[in-house]
This record gives structure tokens, sequence and C-alpha cells, in this order.
């Protein structure tokens, strides 16, 4: 997507979703990469997500400096955003949360895998990240430095997602619509994860499980989330064309 007024509107739609979805509330965060300079991202100025409008979109750099118009006080914690769109030039995508069914996860010896295909994205390597490995126990969780945020994305490395220790998450995608997607997902198999230990012995999804869904799925399946979301929040859908190159399908693998 390219056009900048239908990106910034698209952005907003996701916030919107997220909120919905209970998987950010009064705040988290989503932020993209900009259409056509790749060193900066868009985001919302520091409002919940589920009133934002256009209007409150910032134009950040990657080391988190405020670009043009400024409508309010940016997130304290854009340096997640920049920093990861710093190491990782294949995401145009961040979401940074604390999803309630994720956080458990985050201080438990329980690991989060994926049990349901829905929920293959997150992948079956999530670490979890612990500020104070670095920054000690003075902190107040937040990442509100590059310093912060690189050590964040080192833990992130090549993965879809990472856990945050005592504070959420993050979750990256080639799109808004794939990065929102996982984001509901994620939470969704945390609260199927949660039930299913409190049953017995869980069988989680395989590695070649993963791979096949993960594979195949592509912009029909997001196309298909995203246009009932859209409903759901009283937000325009417009249907978008993907080519996601070798390897993904046209077809919907998720049934």
């Amino acid at each position: 997507m390219t056009d900048l007024a239908q990106l910034k509107e698209e952005l907003v739609t996701a916030n919107r979703i997220l909120a919905h979805h209970h998987v950010v509330d009064s705040f988290g965060h989503i932020s993209v990469r900009h259409p056509t300079i790749p060193g900066h991202f868009l985001m919302s100025r520091a409002r919940a997500p589920g009133v934002l409008v256009e209007e409150d979109i910032m134009e950040f750099t990657l080391e988190g400096k405020i670009v043009g118009a400024e409508p309010g006080k940016p997130y304290s914690e854009r340096f997640i955003h920049g920093a990861i769109l710093e190491a990782r030039p294949d995401a145009m995508c961040v979401v940074h949360n604390h999803s309630p069914n994720v956080v458990p996860f985050t201080v438990t010896g329980r690991k989060m895998r994926p049990i349901m295909h829905m929920c293959a994205p997150i992948g079956t390597d999530i670490p979890n990240w612990d500020i104070a490995h670095k920054f000690g126990y003075e902190t107040n969780l937040l990442v509100t430095n590059m310093e912060m945020g690189r050590d964040l994305a080192k833990t992130l490395g090549h993965r879809t997602v990472s856990l945050m220790r005592g504070h959420g998450s993050v979750v990256v995608g080639r799109s808004i619509r794939e990065t929102v997607f996982t984001s509901i997902y994620m939470e969704a198999n945390a609260e199927m994860l949660i039930k299913a230990l409190q049953m017995g012995e869980v069988e989680y999804m395989h590695d070649g499980e993963v791979a096949a869904n993960t594979r195949g799925r592509a912009g029909f399946t997001w196309e298909r989330g995203w246009e009932n979301w859209c409903r759901e929040v009283s937000r325009k859908y417009v249907a978008q064309t993907w080519d996601m190159g070798p390897g993904f399908s046209k077809t919907d693998p998720a049934g």
C-alpha cells in the first residue's frame, strides 16, 4: 500500500480492531513503516487506540524523533517500533500490547506455543525478553529509549513474536492486516491454552504443521478476517490485492 492517506486510515482501523478484540485497551499501540520513506514510521499520538482518528497519526524516524506535525504527546514506547523496524527490513508493521491472557506466560515457566491452526503464525519458538537482564530491577518495565528497544529487537530476532516479562508482547508482520491477524489469534491462543492446561496434558502444534499453515497463508485469509473485523468496528472495508511471491497460496488454508 503506497497511498499515505489510505495507510493512515487503515492504521486507525487497526487500532479500533485491536481494541475491540481486547488485544489493547487504553494502552498499547501499532505502527506501520512509511510507504515511501523506509527509515520513517507512522503511529498515533499517545491516545487510547479505540478512540483515535486520522488526525492523531504522527510520523517518526526509526530513532523515535518526530517528523512534521505534532498533534500531541507521542507514546513513550515508540522506541519499540523504531528499533524493531530498524532491525527488521522485512517488517512493515509492529504491534505492542498487554494482552491479558498473554501476560501470564511472561512471568511463569509455561511456554507459549500454538495449539490451533489459526494461531500458527505466532510460531513455536517464542522468546521472553526480560528488561532486567540488561537494565536491572529499577526500571518501570517500559521501553523508553533506543538502547532498550534494540535489546528487545535482538531478542525478537527473525521471529514473529516476543514476549516481554511482566509487560506484554510484540508482534511483527509484513502488513497491517497480517500483524493484526497474528495479534488477535495470539490472544485467542493464550486464552485457549490456559484452559487446555487446566484440563490436562496439551499436544501443541508441531513444527511441520506450523510451517504448512504459515507457508500457504496469505492475503485471502487476512482479507477474510479484515472484512469481518471492519464490520465489527463500523469502519469502511477496502479490499486489497495481494501478491506475496512464491510459496503463498491464493486460496484460504484457514478453512
